[in-house]
């Protein structure tokens, strides 16, 4: 008996037609996703292994392939192939067990770094997002853009030439500024400076300098220096760091003939029944964020007081020019002022 049905047959054509349709089509197709999605893959990896290279050698550290399989969050197998690729391209060279960027990779590295920074600079800018998500999502965004579109990014931003925690951007000729200035952990007991840059990595020393509420710009006095800690005031607020965190923290020192600032305070410092008058607002604000409290009247020289309390202490309300204004305790944080 014939079980030959052409009706089956076709139904089974068209399936076997639609199924390479969708895998082979052009561009969309599954197969096509899969190879471009392997040397998307590829390139992030390349790329982040440029770079680590590139934060190992400028603070004068050796790597080799353990301690870069060991730093970076893919597969040993995975990350060796890239360098094998990397080495016939002419990104790397071995000396010895020693892995050095060439020339030419070393250039690479740099325009990685430039994407990175500058996503940070516009995260802080032109954003809303708090300041702990700004080298995640960079993270994830340097591998995106374009030479082209970099430079679409750098000129809406003005061409900056540091992102917020202080790190120079690389130009997009690869000139990259000096950051002149001694690590906290160093500084003599009674040692004044200014906070230029804040180590973004590691991540958990990053994060507990962020927890500190410590901001660039910051005029600091050192009081104690040891092997145990680091203590400093700034602000009108005291700092005890561990040596290893006070590392992360480059300051600027100031000369005998500079002048220092005396009696700055935050407003989040500011007491019931007390006056005070704006002396600015922190480099911590910025953007939108820092446009709104120069439109809200705190502007230089405006007098400023306590109106209410919340129950919780946080937020405030501020007499500013007649009006009265809530700021949580970290917008006022990022206020100075001088009590009178």
């Amino acid at each position: 008996m014939n079980t030959y049905n052409p009706i089956y047959a076709l139904l089974i054509f068209f399936a076997i037609s639609f199924f390479g349709y969708l895998l082979f089509r052009p561009r969309k197709g599954w197969f096509w996703l899969i190879k471009n999605n392997l040397k998307s893959n590829e390139k992030i990896v390349i790329e982040d292994v440029l770079k680590q290279l590139y934060h190992s050698e400028n603070s004068g550290k050796e790597v080799n392939v353990n301690s870069l399989t060991s730093a970076l969050k893919f597969g040993d197998s995975i990350v060796v192939d890239a360098i094998k690729k990397m080495a016939i391209n002419d990104l790397v060279q071995f000396d010895g067990d020693v892995l050095k960027l060439t020339n030419s990779g070393r250039d690479y590295a740099l325009r990685i770094v430039r994407v990175h920074r500058l996503w940070e600079k516009y995260l802080a800018e032109k954003t809303g997002y708090d300041k702990t998500q700004w080298h995640e999502m960079a993270e994830s965004k340097e591998h995106e853009l374009s030479h082209e579109e970099t430079n679409l990014l750098a000129t809406k931003l003005g061409n900056p030439m540091y992102d917020p925690h202080g790190d120079p951007i690389p130009t997009n000729t690869g000139k990259i500024a000096d950051v002149t200035g001694e690590f906290l952990s160093s500084l003599a007991v009674n040692a004044v400076g200014k906070i230029v840059h804040i180590e973004d990595e590691p991540d958990v020393i990053y994060k507990q300098i962020l927890a500190e509420n410590i901001h660039i710009g910051s005029q600091i006095r050192v009081v104690e220096n040891n092997k145990k800690r680091v203590v400093f005031y700034a602000e009108g607020e005291e700092f005890k760091l561990a040596p290893i965190v006070a590392a992360n923290i480059t300051v600027a020192v100031l000369e005998k003939d500079e002048v220092i600032e005396e009696n700055i305070v935050r407003l989040s410092s500011l007491k019931e029944n007390e006056v005070a008058h704006i002396l600015g607002i922190s480099k911590e604000s910025r953007g939108d964020n820092r446009r709104r409290l120069l439109d809200l009247g705190f502007v230089k020289g405006t007098e400023i007081s306590i109106d209410l309390v919340s129950p919780m202490k946080n937020p405030i309300a501020y007499l500013v020019k007649g009006a009265s204004i809530a700021l949580r305790k970290d917008q006022a944080s990022k206020i100075l002022i001088k009590k009178d």
